[in-house]
């Protein structure tokens, strides 16, 4: 056998396991992004899913934050329209984590229908503008701005 045919054989041996490595990894590390509707179906159709690792996307329903004495546990509950979520969540909660702001938790739903979050990810509630027109006229305002 030729040296180069040696090559390619090792070559396509050696993608072929680094292939398989890392579509296994990906199957076994992946985790679900769902909405709170969604998650609902899933564990309808599925009963084992209960207790898997996901990620909620949803709104914080307006009222309902409510921070255990010592602030290291708050409970919440978020909704996207179809179904809500009781969430509780143990750790340091964002700045921009307030009432009706989007937010993504991660962690797991159990049966009875808690959702015990591990990460709490809250979207920033404004959004970033341009100056408004009175500012750009203000003396200095391009060389603050300009890093000049």
């Amino acid at each position: 056998m030729k040296p180069r045919t040696k090559f390619l054989i090792g070559g396509a041996l050696v993608l072929g396991t680094a292939g398989y490595l890392m579509a296994s990894s990906i199957k076994d590390t992946a985790v679900y992004y769902l909405t709170p509707g969604e998650l609902s179906a899933k564990t309808v159709s599925d009963p084992t899913f209960y207790d898997t690792g996901v990620k909620v996307g949803a709104r914080v329903v307006p009222g309902s934050i409510v921070r255990e004495p010592g602030g290291r546990q708050v409970s919440f509950r978020i909704s996207d329209g179809s179904k809500t979520y009781n969430v509780i969540y143990r750790g340091i909660t964002p700045d921009t984590f307030t009432d009706g702001v989007d937010v993504v938790v991660e962690g797991r739903l159990d049966r009875a229908g808690t959702f015990h979050a591990t990460t709490l990810l809250a979207k920033c509630a404004s959004r970033y503008e341009n100056a408004p027109e009175k500012y750009k006229t203000t003396p200095g305002y391009r060389a603050a701005t300009s890093g000049a």
